[in-house]
């Protein structure tokens, strides 16, 4: 029997997943008691329904209860039950704004500050998510995105790493993005924007693209950029790293660093690595 235990941080996109498992045919559970995980196990298994794959969700809101999951883990591995974790994680701005978003309390801070409860919440779990077999980090993943790395990682069972490369395109003119781990600035790179025929156009228009392109310098660095990335992401990767930003500015971020953007994007995809790409002011004038 197949059992996946969903845990993470509140509003990091747990019930999603547990959705997108259900669709993928497996028995869920929402908010059970980690006491119970063993008890649950052995009712499936002995089920006359044929129930081969089970996923839980088991998190905080347990309480007191969740405190019973390392010894639930214990027994479900002593009677041969074989299971995987998957952790769910976002960066604490995103949870903030998610959170007021829906107008909800955090579950370990229902009358005080949301970021209280966050960081109490991201301390109790930090043990349970270095058992974690999978982690993906829901900072920069939209929706059809987080479904297709669930569908891949559990339904698929395909291998994949928990680092997420999330590139940001961006203009320095409205400022650095704050959770930026790597800035690299394309300034150097001849400007779109003195073109007349380019100047409304964006990095995402094949006229754009051709133009930043064509020239030496952008293609030396770019070749640079990737073999950079290329080095450095099997370290983030071994550090237990789950989210890399790497974010590429130019002055307005709509011409040059969009273009760099979306070759990195490409690259790293066609790679298969887990990435995501946003341009933050590309529709700004």
């Amino acid at each position: 029997m197949e059992f996946v235990i969903i845990t993470g941080l509140s509003g990091a996109g747990k019930s999603q997943a547990m959705k997108v498992l259900e669709d993928g045919g497996y028995y869920c559970m929402d908010n059970l008691p980690p006491a119970l995980l063993p008890d649950f196990a052995e009712l499936c298994y002995e089920s006359k329904r044929n129930i081969d794959k089970v996923a839980v969700v088991a998190d905080i809101r347990g309480g007191k209860f969740f405190n019973d999951l390392f010894k639930s883990l214990e027994v479900l591995k002593f009677y041969g039950f074989k299971y995987r974790i998957l952790f769910l994680e976002a960066s604490n701005e995103v949870l903030i704004k998610r959170f007021k978003e829906l107008r909800r309390p955090h579950p370990l801070s229902p009358e005080g500050r949301i970021i209280d409860g966050i960081e109490k919440e991201r301390y109790r779990l930090s043990e349970v998510k270095d058992k974690a077999d999978n982690i993906i980090d829901t900072s920069n993943l939209k929706t059809a995105k987080l479904k297709e790395e669930i569908k891949k990682m559990i339904i698929g069972g395909k291998e994949t790493q928990n680092l997420t490369v999330s590139i940001l395109s961006f203009g320095f003119k409205r400022g650095i993005p704050l959770d930026a781990d790597l800035v690299f600035d394309v300034r150097f790179l001849p400007n779109p924007y003195y073109i007349k025929e380019l100047r409304d156009f964006t990095g995402n228009d094949k006229s754009v693209r051709e133009y930043v392109m064509n020239f030496d310098q952008t293609k030396r660095f770019v070749d640079k950029l990737i073999d950079m990335i290329d080095f450095l992401i099997p370290f983030y990767t071994k550090e237990g790293k789950t989210q890399l930003v790497i974010a590429i500015g130019c002055t307005g971020g709509k011409h040059r660093s969009v273009t760099v953007a979306n070759v990195l994007y490409e690259y790293l995809k066609e790679k298969e690595h887990r990435v995501t790409i946003e341009h933050r002011d590309s529709d700004k004038t």
